[in-house]
């Protein structure tokens, strides 16, 4: 038996072996990775800072090249700089110490880069960026990577004068699109059509960040690698499932740019929703993408359109018992229009009308400005037959914490130790930096970059599962916009309008308010 440790970089030329083959961890192709919008918020603090860590680590192709494109005369120590701050955090999948080498590596990465100003709807701008990518070492024949970190206002015109100037002609081309796809079914359907006709469904990654997440990935294994789930993991032994996502702060001057969206779009229509096709669909037939999407697919069909009776919508207000930005409302960010009536809090009930979960409840919250930062998945069973033991029991729940503080934990009861025959609620706990204590899980980005070059499509969400999302929310989305009804307020930093609660208690979930998970060994 070979006890032999294994050096950093031969854990790592297997993990390459294993994502991209024998022959091509030897012979790699070149890759190209065009950032389209460089100049970005998102470029510098995601898209640079993962494909650093992504090279850092010897997990992309040997001959991989970076090309930046934007709007902005900068040059490439301008970018540097501008990423540099967000590349020092390390969210690496091993541990490691910063050394003298980790310094040369990142020197290594950013002459592995090059930039070119130009506008987005000039196709001259284009032939310009193509002539840059042919001139590099291997270019005409690589394969290329085209990741739109920009505004939604130019995809049009930049997918186009991607295609008709910019595709490799010998190598793969692939396309990352960021949310949000779209702002409603008909749009969503045009963006849809607008690439299709350009691009094939292969070479086409509708980017969700969610599922790049450790725990929302972790629903897959939880459900289907365990044989105690399958048997209750139905309407019988389930009451309800609760999709959270809470941020305890508001939009603080970006009010402008999620004005014109709302929390539904922004949050709901994507995120949550992702996270209860993962709950609540029957098991592939395999992991392979299309055999996953078409599943996830499945369930959103079952879901009739969110009616108005079981939607809570709110608008938070400045506390005038809090502090700084929490004496705020929304309406007092100056980027926000006088009397907006853009919801920053949602909370709406959807039902899977299939055999698996007719009749239960999938409600789905989120919003800004409320009391913690959180995101999980909650699956609340039905009460225990026969109780005897005078109600003092409470439901058992199972728990997936998305964020933070990554976890998963069951709440049960047991008897309270002592004399007494007294049942208390507490919980089999698998706390992430408990468990794994040398782990730094990945980003996001980071997993799913690494899709893309590896060609597996299954974290990102496809066409039709695209269309039939906006179909279950965009009746809700034009009567908001019809009518211009003014969404419930709540004070900054609470859990949100009464309403909500009022709503969720109706359905069937039940809170009783008494117990709540603490994060172990936190000190």
């Amino acid at each position: 038996m070979n006890t032999k440790a294994l050096t950093r970089s031969e854990v790592f030329g297997q993990l390459r072996k294993e994502l991209y083959g024998e022959e091509q961890s030897r012979h790699a192709n070149t890759h190209i990775f065009i950032i389209l919008g460089a100049s970005g918020d998102l470029a510098k603090k995601k898209i640079y800072p993962n494909l650093w860590w992504l090279f850092r680590d010897g997990l992309l192709p040997a001959n991989t090249l970076f090309v930046g494109f934007a709007r902005s005369n900068l040059t490439m120590q301008d970018i540097r700089a501008a990423c540099l701050p967000h590349m020092k955090e390390s969210f690496a999948p091993l541990v490691h110490q910063v050394t003298d080498a980790e310094s040369e590596s990142l020197s290594a990465f950013f002459s592995k880069n090059s930039y070119l100003s130009g506008r987005y709807n000039d196709a001259g701008s284009f032939e310009q960026l193509n002539g840059h990518l042919s001139s590099l070492p291997d270019g005409t024949d690589a394969n290329r990577l085209f990741y739109l970190a920009l505004p939604p206002s130019v995809y049009l015109d930049v997918s186009t004068n991607i295609r008709h100037h910019c595709m490799s002609s010998r190598g793969w081309n692939r396309l990352i699109v960021e949310k949000p796809f779209g702002r409603d079914l008909k749009s969503s359907q045009e963006l849809s059509v607008h690439l299709s006709s350009l691009f094939k469904e292969d070479q086409i990654y509708r980017i969700d960040h969610y599922l790049g997440k450790e725990m929302v990935q972790n629903l897959m294994v939880l459900r289907f690698g365990n044989r105690i789930f399958g048997p209750i993991w139905n309407r019988d032994s389930m009451a309800c499932v609760v999709l959270t996502f809470k941020e305890p702060f508001g939009t603080q001057g970006r009010g402008g740019y999620f004005d014109d969206f709302g929390i539904i779009r922004d949050v709901m229509q994507n995120h949550l929703l992702q996270m209860l096709c993962l709950v609540a669909m029957e098991k592939p037939a395999s992991t392979s993408p299309d055999d996953v999407r078409d599943e996830k697919v499945k369930v959103l069909k079952c879901i009739a359109p969110v009616e108005a009776p079981e939607v809570v919508l709110g608008q938070y207000v400045g506390n005038p018992d809090g502090d700084g930005d929490s004496k705020l409302g929304y309406q007092d960010d100056p980027t926000v229009p006088k009397g907006s009536c853009t919801p920053t809090f949602a909370t709406a009930v959807l039902y899977v009308q299939n055999e698996r979960w007719d009749g239960v409840p999938f409600i789905l919250r989120c919003g800004k400005a409320l009391n913690e930062r959180k995101a999980e998945v909650r699956l609340q069973f039905t009460d225990v037959p026969g109780d005897i033991f005078d109600e003092r029991c409470q439901r058992n729940e199972l728990v997936v914490r998305v964020q933070p503080d990554e976890a998963i934990y069951l709440k049960m009861m047991t008897k309270r130790p002592g004399v007494f025959f007294s049942p208390e609620e507490t919980e089999l706990d698998l706390t992430y930096k408990s468990r794994y204590k040398n782990v730094k899980l990945p980003d996001a980005y980071e997993r799913l970059i690494l899709d893309v070059f590896c060609g597996n499509q299954m974290h990102f969400v496809r066409s039709d599962e695209l269309r039939e999302a906006w179909r279950i929310f965009t009746p809700l989305l034009n009567r908001i916009e019809r009518e211009k009804e003014s969404p419930i307020p709540y004070p900054y930093g609470s859990r949100g309008p009464a309403e909500a609660d009022d709503l969720v208690k109706r359905v069937g979930f039940r809170y009783e308010g008494k117990y709540k998970w603490v994060q172990p060994h936190a000190n």
